[in-house]
């Protein structure tokens, strides 16, 4: 492995801890790319900055070994850069962008998911947790050596295959319990607590995930999350920094652009599919959204112009 694709700008300890993850992720990504055999765990590593990234974040713990992107919820904006991590506590449209990278310090991430069953189990058997922390869907941390220690040991299961199956389970419960004991754990307790307000506005976020393409009753969404309208309004642009219209719309488009790369459907129709019932008004917010209309936007991904998602 060449030791100078690694930045070393002082010699702390926390910078040691990352030598051993950054040259894993690297090899194992150099291997199998994007998605190694791992379900929920996605690699990235990149030699220059992007151009804005659109996707939808899972509820997942993503870490930047090297490098730096800045990932945008509605109007709120999130830098994280080397040692630093994201910690999403349910599904989000986000935009996003590498901003620090090249061949000799290439940017190097990981996205784990995180699922709420394994929290909610986790939470059960705690004695103490975390306070309860205001209402927030995404938080910035530092990665320390308790998190980096088991990501090391992940990422070596995949030069042992045989331990694949038995250990990762058990390494994945090992970081998300260091995930509810560290500084953001409050948050993330929020989500495996079936009646906390985090929870509920989750619940919320799934149906319209599910249900892109219906028509969107907001007093039906209240009602499902057990709130008054007025609060659900109020908890809902808290947790995702868009009002549920919004959300819905970005949903729609996302899932737009995915059509558009695997369907090979007609672009009227792809509309259509999502719920638009006008398409000059469906190409006029895929621009918005975008930047190209879709049919150039399909096109350009298609040639390797544009890329369609990053960690």
């Amino acid at each position: 492995m060449n030791d100078d694709l690694f930045d070393r700008p002082l010699d702390r300890p926390l910078d040691r801890l990352l030598d051993r993850p950054r040259a894993l992720l690297l090899r194992q990504w150099q291997r199998f790319g994007r998605e190694p055999p791992l379900e929920g765990l996605t690699l990235t590593v990149a030699q220059a900055p992007s151009g804005l990234i659109h996707s939808v974040y899972r509820a997942s713990f993503c870490g930047v070994l090297q490098g730096a992107k800045v990932s945008l919820l509605g109007e709120r904006a999130f830098r994280y850069d080397t040692g630093k991590c994201l910690i999403a506590s349910m599904d989000l449209p986000i935009t996003a962008q590498i901003v620090e990278a090249s061949p000799a310090r290439p940017y190097m991430a990981f996205a784990l998911a995180i699922d709420p069953a394994m929290i909610a189990d986790l939470v059960l058997d705690a004695a103490e947790m975390p306070a309860a922390a205001p209402l927030a869907s995404i938080a910035i941390g530092e990665m320390e050596a308790d998190l980096l220690d088991p990501l090391a040991r992940l990422l070596a299961l995949f030069d042992t295959p045989r331990d694949l199956a038995v250990l990762a389970p058990l390494i994945r419960r090992e970081m998300v319990w260091r995930l509810l004991n560290g500084p953001h754990g409050a948050m993330l307790r929020q989500v495996g607590l079936a009646d906390s307000r985090l929870a509920r506005i989750a619940r919320a976020v799934a149906w319209i995930r599910d249900h892109y393409a219906a028509p969107l009753k907001v007093p039906d969404l209240a009602a499902l999350a057990g709130m008054s309208l007025a609060s659900f309004h109020r908890h809902f642009r808290a947790a995702t920094a868009m009002s549920p219209i919004q959300f819905q719309k970005q949903i729609r488009l996302q899932e737009a652009r995915r059509l558009l790369l695997s369907a090979g459907m007609e672009v009227a129709a792809i509309g259509f599919s999502i719920g638009y019932e006008s398409p000059s008004q469906f190409s006029r917010d895929y621009r918005r959204l975008f930047g190209e209309p879709p049919g150039r936007d399909g096109a350009l991904i298609r040639a390797g112009v544009l890329a369609p998602m990053a960690l």
